[in-house]
This record gives structure tokens, sequence and C-alpha cells, in this order.
């Protein structure tokens, strides 16, 4: 009855948004609370699920997307992006452009959230696609492709990480073998896959909120300070995750880079530098550079409340406790436990939506295989990390960040970012067995 409670309420969720056109916030509020009715959960406690997971997810994500939201728009309208743009044409080419794209998001993403490095690079994604008229989702795909894979694989990401402890997995190791298989997964499901023929045919029209109109290249800001403008977000991650590692908890400066490393307060820093090198040192009013930041947060409303209306739903289904049952009803079956981690999490992030939770429940519930020594550690930590990415669709906040910024159909998103989701995670697998087999 569980399982049939959710297949209606995604099927009534689809039936709102594609054929009744209603707006996804307002739908995912009905169906969240259909859901809560149809799952047992107690009728007063359903509207506290539904604002605590608005809560939980805008809690930690909308500080991140509005100050992304400005800080592109000042890379876009700086005519930073463009710079960048053709300096990596310049490098790569323009016909292997996709290729840069796909090497920028590994590396930013190895330290990034996905949706820290999701509104860092979209400006400039949106700015090549753009510029040199060529299909959005071609270069869009491997940024995509390569923020996903790390964020579901690599430490210090959550997930990971959180495995790696509650697996008593070494975290170098198994950081070692995540780029081992990380890479050729990007590879296919990233550069390869943007170069086919359906992906090169998807019509995107993105925000043009951050997208830069083409400028004299003697009016762009040099090309040192639109990278050092543009990924100074990332330096400052990258840097005091370092430091960190080296740094006692009882050390005089520890509080101080925990607060410079938090995502949020990355975010302001980074913005409030941008808002001096790309516009006041540019010469820009501080009046229109403020106009324009009034301009990105109007244009991304829609977006953040879309995602908080997927937070909504995800959090009624984790209540119902239907992560448990699925990870229960898959703990019995005659299957090898690397493939049982990877399919409980995959189970449970199709149900639910989270990657994270889908990984962590799955986690628990083959703690004890693991434990037995029936699997090794790290690689249990890869598998479960590659199922929890598969098929993100509409109960997942990342689904509707994909489609609402590139402007697609929800076909469209289907056909790219849910499709290169399920690609990886399968390539994921296929990764950790070969890792098994040679090791």
């Amino acid at each position: 009855m569980t399982f049939l409670a959710i297949g209606l309420s995604i099927l009534l969720l689809i039936l709102f948004i594609v054929w009744a056109k209603i707006e996804p916030f307002l739908a995912f509020l009905v169906v969240s609370l259909f859901a809560g009715i149809l799952l047992g959960i107690p009728l007063e406690e359903i509207m506290g699920a539904i604002q605590k997971g608005i809560g939980d997810l805008l809690g930690s994500l909308v500080i991140v997307i509005v100050l992304g939201a400005m800080l592109g728009k000042i890379v876009a309208e700086s005519g930073a992006a463009q710079r960048i743009a053709i300096f990596l044409t310049q490098l790569f080419g323009k016909k292997r452009i996709h290729w840069a794209i796909g090497l920028t998001a590994f590396v930013v993403g190895i330290t990034l959230f996905f949706s820290v490095g999701f509104v860092l690079l979209v400006p400039l994604v949106f700015t090549i696609a753009y510029q040199y008229k060529i299909p959005t989702m071609f270069v869009g795909v491997p940024m995509l492709a390569a923020l996903s894979v790390t964020h579901g694989l690599l430490p210090p990401h959550p997930a990971p990480v959180a495995l790696v402890v509650q697996f008593d997995a070494n975290m170098g190791l198994t950081l070692i073998y995540g780029l081992i298989i990380s890479i050729p997964i990007i590879i296919v499901s990233g550069p390869l896959i943007a170069n086919t023929s359906w992906i090169k045919g998807i019509v995107s029209k993105p925000l043009a909120s951050f997208r830069g109109e083409n400028k004299p290249s003697h009016t762009l800001p040099s090309l040192a300070n639109s990278l050092l403008s543009s990924l100074l977000p990332v330096f400052l991650l990258i840097s005091t995750s370092l430091l960190l590692l080296y740094i006692e908890d009882q050390h005089t400066f520890y509080p101080v880079l925990r607060l410079i490393g938090d995502p949020s307060a990355v975010m302001l820093f980074s913005l409030a530098f941008a808002t001096y090198s790309l516009g006041v040192f540019q010469g820009k009013p501080i009046a229109r550079i403020m106009d324009e930041y009034g301009q990105a947060v109007k244009e991304i409303a829609l977006v953040i409340l879309i995602i908080a209306g997927s937070g909504a739903f995800k959090e009624v289904l984790v209540a119902s406790g239907i992560s448990a049952d699925l990870a229960t009803a898959l703990q019995d079956w005659p299957i090898h436990p690397l493939v049982l981690g990877w399919l409980m999490a995959a189970a449970i992030r199709v149900s639910i939506g989270s990657a994270t939770v889908a990984a962590l429940t799955a986690a628990g519930m083959v703690a004890p295989i693991v434990a037995s020594g029936a699997a090794d550690p790290n690689l249990m930590v890869l598998s479960i990390g590659a199922g929890s990415i598969i098929f993100s669709h509409f109960n997942d906040g990342g689904f509707w960040l994909v489609k609402e910024y590139f402007n697609l159909s929800v076909r469209q998103t289907l056909l790219s970012w849910s499709l290169i989701e399920t690609i990886a995670s399968i390539l994921g697998l296929l990764g950790v067995f070969a890792l098994h087999i040679i090791f």
C-alpha cells in the first residue's frame, strides 16, 4: 500500500504540472498533503512535515542560490563570463569547449556542493552557448555530470564522508578509488553524451539574467580579474578545507576558518569582492549594480519556491518511513553486497528524491554486512554513492533547479538531466565492480 500511495502521488504531480499546467510550487503543496494522508501520517502532523521540508531545504540553499544569482548576474553583465569564455575557446577550441566545461566543473565539484557549483558555473555555460551559437545543453550536460558525480561519490561531500565514518573505511583510499571511477563516468555521461544528436537537439532558452550580451573586447575586464572574481568561492572553499585538515579544533583560528569556509559566508564575501572588482572598479554606479541584483533575484524567485515545494514532498515521504521500508524489503535479497547497497540507495533515491537521505538510509541497512567483512568498506561507500544519484525526477530539488535555470520542459529535463544521472549511476556500479575484481 505504501508503494502504491507513492506511485499515485507522483502520477498526480505529473498530471498537475504537465497536463493541468499548474504552477509546480502549488502542485507540490497539494500533492504533499495528498501523499501525507495516503501514507497514514497523522493529520495534525502533515502540515508540520511540509513546513519542515521547506525550511530544511531552503535553510541550506536560499542564501547560496540568491547570492549565487547576484554573483552570476554581475559576472555576466560585466563581461567577465565572456572573457573566460574567450579564453577557454582559445585554449580548447570551439569544437571541444564542452570538454573544457566538464574539466572546470570536475575541479570545482570536488569541493563544492552541487547547488553551489551549479550557480557559479551556470553564467559561464549560458555565455558560451549564447556567444558561440551552440546548443545550451551541449555545454551544460558536462557541467551537470561532473558536479553530480563528484557530489555523490567523492569526499569531502557530506554523504560519502558520513559513509566512510559509518563503515570505518579509509578516507584517502575511498577518494583515490572514487577518482579512478569518477573520471571515466564523467567523460561518458558528460562530454560524450553531450555530443549526441538528442542532447544537441534539445532547444533551450535559459534564464536571460545570466546571459551577458557580447561586448567589445576592450571593454571587458582582464582575464585575471574575471577568473579571480568568478572563482573566488572555489579558492576560499578549497583553501579553508585544506587548512582545517591541519588545524586542531582548539586552535585560535579554527572558528575563523569555519566561518570563512561556510558556503553561505563564502558567497557573501565573494559577492562583496565581485561588486567592487567587476562593478565599482569598472566604473559602474553602485545603484545600477543593486538594480541588477534585484532583477537577478526576481528571476529566480519561482525557482526557489519550486525547490521548496520539492523539499516539502520529500519530507512527507521521509516522515512516512518509506526509506526504511524499502531498505528492509531489499535486505534479504540473495545478491552481491555491493549490488545490494547500490540497489537500496537507488530505490530510496527514486522514491524520495534526496541523494543524501538515500545514501545514509541504505548505509544503515548494509552496515552489518560491511562489518562482517563481506564487502570492502571503501567500495561500499562508492556503490551506495552511485546508487544515490540515479534518475533524478519530480521529487528532487536538483531536477527543478536544472529545469528552471535552463528553461526546459519536463520531457526535456527527463531526457537530459535524468538520463545522465541514470547513466552515471549505472556506470558507477560497473566501476565499483571493476575495482572489486582488480583489487
